[in-house]
């Protein structure tokens, strides 16, 4: 078995009990990324080289007996939108072209503190706005399940990645869905954090009320080794709260009963594929049979959750994306006039239509007149929505819902419709708003074509330990993550 193909925590063993080299792992990785890439495209940029020199002083260190954290010699692939020092951070976007990261994001400090090493810039939607990868502005990221459907978004260089063994895990950001949706497609585990556990600060922000990092990996203890190690209050981010940070492969018991698992009636709607709906309904019986009490609650202000996503979200990324102008730093336009000439011309040739559009509308819901009648009222709704989970968690430990409505679609089906594309988010998007925690583990797969299917796991604020032990639990009843694509099959 080639050394890729293994998990984080498999490999971290191996490594600590020197049966393999760092150095040989880097190699593999290097040449699997070499292998695929040209299919894939996954990645924006990476160094083969840099990877096996930092993989050489890894095993220099272990040779001298120096103390090592967990992930020592594990190659992590991070998300283009976040700042790794001396590295491009372009966010899939023209915009930021020639920007050098100077300095480090708190999690990209975190993971060296363990002694992962950060390997490359994966692809991703132009400013994490998109369900697809479709909107990066240098190409499409392809789904390894098949090569020519899209592999989820805006995470989807983060997804794909781990999906095709190019490296063990990654990091991503999820603002309504952008880690657990393409972690669905591509059939990985991805995480998204409780708002506040991961410090934000060097991840370039969408909408910085809902924005947060997660990782995705090949199974769930190794999202949970990698939850240990970015997780943790932030003097850097004053959002970032001072909550005790766990060992939380602790609590993957494989276990789930005494459980009450809540199966919110709102989260399966008219129109969702019917072998997702099979699936995802197939692994609630799995958990009943393994023990867990399923009880039927309701979220009754699901159905205004896109709506009121796709006001505050974009709000705050018109606020947010006003910083890029071509003044400072990134892509400057040529030949203006003067200030205000350039600002349109850099802002108008250095986004996408996807970035214009949602800044246009952000612009527009903050502006004097519509204010109250959208902004201030998505707000209100808000509050609803997370006070609906709240009185849910009373009845119940966490609950389940598909990840997506559909599996992956092919590349351009939705491109042309945005309203079709936002659907892709209608079971992730009300997570962000609540603030709360949520993970997808696979579940199953169509049968013609074969892809991935997702099953959530929500949690209570602060509540990972509980979504990862039950995650955990299904996983390890299941055969699903031992499931694995061709890429280079042509389907």
């Amino acid at each position: 078995m080639a050394l890729t193909e293994l998990t984080v925590h498999e490999l971290a063993s191996r490594l600590a009990k020197k049966e393999i080299a760092a150095e040989e792992l880097a190699r593999d990785v290097v040449a699997r990324t070499e292998a695929v890439e040209p299919k894939l495209h996954a990645f924006l940029e990476w160094n083969g080289e840099e990877l096996m020199a930092a993989a050489r002083d890894v095993d220099a260190r272990r040779s001298r007996g120096e103390a090592l954290g967990p992930l020592a010699g594990i190659p992590v692939g991070i998300k283009d939108v976040l700042n790794v020092k001396g590295h491009s951070c372009r966010c899939g976007s023209k915009i930021l072209q020639g920007y050098i990261s100077p300095y480090d994001a708190t999690v990209i400090a975190k993971l060296r503190a363990a002694g992962a090493i950060p390997f490359g810039r994966l692809n991703m939607d132009e400013f994490a706005m998109g369900s697809s990868t479709e909107n990066s502005a240098f190409g499409a990221t392809r789904n390894p399940w098949d090569l020519e459907r899209i592999p989820g978004g805006s995470s989807g260089g983060s997804a794909a990645a781990v999906a095709a063994g190019e490296v063990p895990a990654t990091l991503g950001s999820d603002t309504g869905g952008s880690i657990r949706q393409p972690a669905s497609l591509c059939g990985v585990v991805g995480l998204k954090p409780t708002y506040g556990r991961v410090s934000r600060f060097g991840l370039v922000a969408f909408a910085s009320s809902l924005d947060q990092i997660g990782p995705f990996a090949k199974d769930v203890t190794d999202a949970a080794l990698l939850l240990s190690a970015i997780s943790g209050k932030d003097p850097h981010d004053s959002t970032s709260l001072p909550e005790p940070v766990p060992d939380y492969t602790k609590s993957l018991t494989g276990d789930v009963r005494g459980l009450k698992l809540g199966l919110p009636k709102e989260y399966f709607v008219p129109g969702m594929d019917k072998e997702v709906e099979s699936a995802v309904r197939a692994a609630v019986d799995k958990l009943t049979a393994m023990g867990a009490e399923i009880v039927e609650i309701s979220l009754p202000h699901s159905d205004y959750g896109l709506a009121v996503y796709y006001i505050i979200a974009t709000a705050e990324a018109s606020a947010n994306l006003a910083r890029f102008d071509g003044v400072r730093y990134g892509f400057r336009a040529k030949d203006a006039k003067d200030p205000i000439d350039m600002y349109g011309r850099t802002r108008g040739a250095g986004f996408g239509p996807e970035v214009t559009r949602r800044i246009i509308l952000g612009t527009y819901v903050l502006s004097s007149g519509y204010y109250d009648a959208y902004y201030l009222r998505a707000q209100k709704v808000r509050t609803l929505i997370r006070q609906d989970f709240i009185e849910a968690f009373k009845k119940c430990d966490a609950i389940l819902t598909p990840t997506t409505p559909t599996p992956a679609f092919k590349a351009g089906e939705k491109a042309d419709d945005p309203l079709t594309m936002y659907l892709s988010d209608i079971f992730t998007v009300n997570v962000n708003l609540a603030g709360i925690c949520g993970v997808s583990v696979p579940c199953g797969f169509t049968k013609q074509p074969k892809l991935p299917i997702g099953l959530q796991v929500l949690g209570k604020p602060f509540g990972e330990e509980t979504i990862l032990r039950v995650a955990h639990a299904y996983e390890q009843a299941t055969e699903w993550r031992k499931e694995k694509p061709d890429v280079k099959r042509k389907t």
